[in-house]
Order: C-alpha cells, then structure tokens, then sequence
C-alpha cells in the first residue's frame, strides 16, 4: 500500500538554532525538542528528568474529597468494598492497583471483572448482583462507570455507594454516583485530562495516601502497573503521563510485582523493557485472558505474591494468547476473503462486516489488521446475547466516534473515542447501520485522509548518526501518542550488495545501506514486510528512506540499526 510521506512543519530556525547552541547538541536534535513545544533549557531539562514532584495535587480532581471521606469510613467501620474493573489492560490493572492498597490498608475488600461475552463492556446487572450477595457497601469502578446512569440509580437503591473512576467522554447525563473521579467531565478542573483508568485509581489511592500520612515512596510500587496501563491504552504520554510512565518503566524494569515479571518472562524479554515492549508483549498477553477466558485471571495474576501460582497463571495466559493468535489470524483470513468476493467494496470509504460465529474478544484485532490492508473505518460485528455487537477502528486523523454518534438511533449502546469504539444493535439494524455508516463517512472523510501518512520529524545525513546521537535521541523516551518515536528520511541511499530477503516467506529485507554523500558510512538496516523492493535495490539504484534509528542488539553484541518504515523509488 503506498503511504504519503509528510515532512512535519519546520519550527523557527532561530529558536532551533538557540536551544541547540544553549544544550550543545546537534540542531537536528534541537528541532525535535521544537516540534515538541521544548524551546528552553529549562523545559528541556523538566522533559528529559522528569520528577515526581510534577504530579499534580490528586484533590485538584471533582469529588475526591468525596470518595476519599467514603472509602476512610469504610475501613474504619469495615464495610466491604467492591473494586469493579474492565476486562483489558487498563481495568485489570486499575483493578490490581486499587484491591492492593485497600488490602494493604487491612481494609474490607473484594474485587470484580464482568465477562465479556455474558455480561459485556462496563458496570454489569450480574455485577451489581455480585455486590449485593456480598453485602457490599461501596463500590470502587475503574475504567468504566461514566455512562452506568441506570446501573447507578440501581446499585444506589440497594444501598450502595457508587465511586466512578473513569477516564472516558461522559454522555449527556453524568450518572448520580456518590463520586465521579474522572476529567473528562466538564465540571472538573483537574489540569490532565488525558490519565489512564489506572491512572486514576494511582490519584485516588494518592489522594488517600495524603489524607492518612502514607509515605508517597509506599505507592510508588504501584507505577509499573501504571506504566502497563499507559502503554496498553495508547493513551498520550504527555505531561503527567510521562512522568507516570518514566517511573513506572524503571519500576517494571528494576523491580516489577512478581505477576509482571513472570509476564517478562514467558513473554521472553531479556533487554531493558520500553513502551514499544508493553504494547506488543505484555499487553497482548494480559489482554488475552478477558478476550479467550476470563479477566479475572488476569487479576489474579497481578495481584500473586505466590510464585507457583503466579507461574501457573502467567503460562494459562500464555496459552490463550498463543489461541488467541491462532483465532485472531483465521477470522482476519475469513473477513478477507468476504471483502474480496463484495464487488461492492471496491469503491466504499468503509468496511462493515458481520459474521455471528467469530469470537467476540478479538473482532477489535481484526479491524485493525484489515485497515493495515484497506485503510478506511471499520466495524466488526459478531452476535452476542442476541444481539450484534462489535468494535470499530478508525484511520488517522478521522473521528470515528462521530460518524459512530450519528447512527445512535440504530444503536442500542456505544462508546468509545476518535480512533476506537464498540457497539451493540439489533440484528435487523446491522444494513441499515452499515448503509447509514458509509454515507456519513464517505460524505465527511477526505481523500487525504484514506490515504496512510508518515509523519516524518526531519530530514538526515548518515554522517550525522553515531552512538553520541542515539543515546541522546534515547533520552526522547518513553515513547508514545504526542511523543512517538521519532522518523526521520534520507534521500539517494543504497545497497552496498549485501542486500537479501529474509524471514519465512521472504518478505523482509535486510539490508546494509551507504548515502554517497557521506563516503563509506554504511548502517545494517531491516525492512519489514517491503521485499517488493529487492530486485530494484539489488541493481544498485538509489532510493530514499524513511526510518527510525535503533539498538540491534543479538547474541552480545550491539549495533545501531535502521529500522526502516517506507522506501521511495524514482
């Protein structure tokens, strides 16, 4: 697929040249800093030693006092507490973090994850049945809770107190809970809106900690779940995010709970962990036990402080992964196939596909492998309970949700944000709603915009790339949204005749590139999936690069690598 290269916007020369002159270091380097709002020594040095002193006041956030007053009087009277968490990486670990440190408090508590496939996304009747049974008087919601109206007044008539910790846009009405901690709604003025659900469970139990005069360095310990979340939610990692997740690596990377570690292991991680491992490692791992099981193992893992049981469970979640793997790649196969034999789908600016067979829990990893092949919205629907529910997946810079809002009176429920959504309908809905979605989207999304962009920070000389400009262009992580690893280009490079394919199929490319204004300067690079490419390589011919710059490291030995995103031809 061709992707559009788009060189970001030069900032002001002389604010670059400045910043480069004050830090002593390269210009190329100082315009990154630039084009990340960093144009004082000062801002440089609160970006890259970030502290925890940075953290904002966790009582700036609407009603903690509130929730805090709660949850002290629980303790106190030993009322027991229900931690109510979704099934992904976000709830599970929100709900570890939250159980935890009330546990560690000697509190009174239990704790709970919905089933995907019987009860569905957020705050549950069964889960409110769960809570009653066990005569519990506050319930503690983590990821999830913002848009529970009715669950609220529910859970409020059988006498229990309901503390939302959410971090999703409310709908038009903010349910009548007891507390509502999340900052996306528009009463609070808490200065970051963009936290994690694990992100804030950590300023509840910090707003707590402050209350009852628990050391900070004792909730500290909480971060690499923290971290996980981050990572896992794409959530940005600015501001406070950054700092969360600086700490949160090093804590997963120097000590992580014993659940986490036996994740790194099975997970076969030996090197320094960074975002891009949490993501496509860890997550995926944790993740697999609300999308093939149940959650609630997931919990259990990370809350073990037994070995044998942490290993068990870390090799059960293993397991699904591998299955889920296994299931994730045959429906892709099938959905494929179903959009190759629709002549109609040629020309639509969408994909909507339903198949009342494929599994529930991976349907959201499906639509993002089909727009890495059609690049364009799309829904996956499967049947559910009687109904079709699905997960919606967006392309840059396009607002799903809305194109998602303007089918609502087709839709018995949805949410979600820009880039993600799920949704449930009836099943006689589902061509009206796919006739609906592809008119709104094909009247709203620009041709631009069906095209896949790489944003590319600034263009390179391979003289200026050395270990001296990797380590400082380390000190750019953690990576992430607003702060993704930075792309750079170089043009007229090529093969110094080594070149090959490689991998299973061949598809691959690994490589060992020269740029002849630099002389004999040559760096190993791989590029996946682009073996297209070889036989015009293999000529000598020159062509330009996109890439990022990384550390190779095999068997002892490291290098620096290129690890390269798209080439362009003449």
């Amino acid at each position: 697929m061709k992707k559009k290269w788009i060189l970001k916007e030069k900032p002001d020369t002389a604010v670059v040249k400045q910043l480069a002159a004050s830090l002593g270091v390269l210009e190329s380097l100082a315009l990154l800093m630039v084009q990340r709002n960093i144009t004082t020594a000062d801002e440089a040095d609160a970006f890259f030693n970030p502290l925890l002193d940075y953290l904002h006041d966790p009582f700036l956030m609407k009603d903690m006092n509130i929730a805090v007053d709660r949850i002290s009087t629980a303790v106190k009277r030993n009322e027991k507490i229900l931690v109510y968490g979704d099934y992904d990486v976000d709830g599970t670990t929100a709900v570890a973090l939250v159980y935890s440190f009330l546990r560690n408090q000697g509190s009174n508590v239990i704790y709970y994850i919905p089933d995907r496939y019987k009860e569905g996304y957020g705050v549950s009747f069964a889960g409110l049945d769960f809570a009653s049974q066990n005569n519990c008087k506050v319930i503690i919601t983590l990821d999830c809770g913002i848009k529970a109206v009715e669950k609220v007044k529910n859970a409020s008539s059988r006498g229990m107190d309901v503390i939302i910790c959410d971090h999703h846009y409310p709908g038009d009405e903010i349910p009548d809970a007891l507390a509502v901690l999340d900052p996306k709604q528009p009463a609070c003025s808490y200065p970051y809106k963009e936290l994690s659900g694990c992100g804030v469970g950590f300023k509840l139990i910090h707003a707590y900690s402050r209350i009852h005069g628990i050391p900070f360095s004792e909730i500290t310990n909480y971060l690499d779940l923290v971290a996980v979340s981050i990572a896992s939610d794409i959530v940005p990692i600015t501001g406070e995010n950054r700092v969360l997740a600086y700490y949160g690596l090093k804590h997963l990377n120097e000590s992580p709970r014993m659940g986490l570690r036996e994740i790194i292991r099975e997970a076969e991680v030996t090197r320094t962990l960074t975002i891009e491992d949490v993501v496509f490692k860890l997550g995926p791992r944790i993740n697999a036990a609300g999308r093939m099981e149940a959650g609630k193992r997931a919990v259990d893992l990370l809350i073990s402080d037994d070995l044998k049981i942490a290993t068990g469970i870390s090799r059960e979640i293993n397991n699904f992964n591998i299955e889920r793997r296994t299931v994730d790649r045959t429906i892709t196969t099938e959905a494929m196939r179903m959009i190759s034999d629709d002549h109609r789908s040629t020309n639509s600016r969408t994909t909507v596909l339903y198949n009342p067979t494929w599994k529930k829990g991976v349907i959201g990893i499906v639509a993002s492998r089909l727009i890495e092949t059609y690049y364009r919205p799309t829904v996956i629907l499967t049947e559910s309970n009687g109904f079709a529910t699905g997960s919606a997946r967006s392309v840059q810079g396009y607002d799903l949700y809305q194109a998602i809002e303007a089918c609502s009176d087709l839709l018995e429920s949805f949410g979600g944000h820009m880039f993600a959504a799920g949704l449930t309908l009836k099943k006689e809905n589902i061509k009206p709603f796919m006739e609906r979605f592809e008119q709104y989207v094909n009247s709203t999304i620009s041709e631009d915009q069906l095209v896949p962009r790489i944003f590319i920070d600034a263009e390179l000389s391979f003289s200026e790339i050395d270990e001296e400009f990797f380590r400082l262009l380390n000190r750019f992580q953690p990576y992430g949204p607003e702060n993704m690893s930075p792309i750079f280009v170089s043009r007229n490079v090529s093969d110094s005749g080594t070149g090959r394919m490689v991998g299973s199929s061949g598809e691959h490319l690994k490589l060992d590139l020269c740029q002849e204004s630099t002389g004999t300067k040559t760096f190993p690079a791989i590029a996946f999936g682009q073996a297209n490419y070889f036989e015009y390589i293999r000529g000598g011919n020159p062509f330009d690069i996109c890439y990022s710059v990384e550390m190779n490291e095999f068997r002892g030995n490291r290098n620096l690598q290129l690890n390269i995103r798209d080439i362009k031809t003449p």
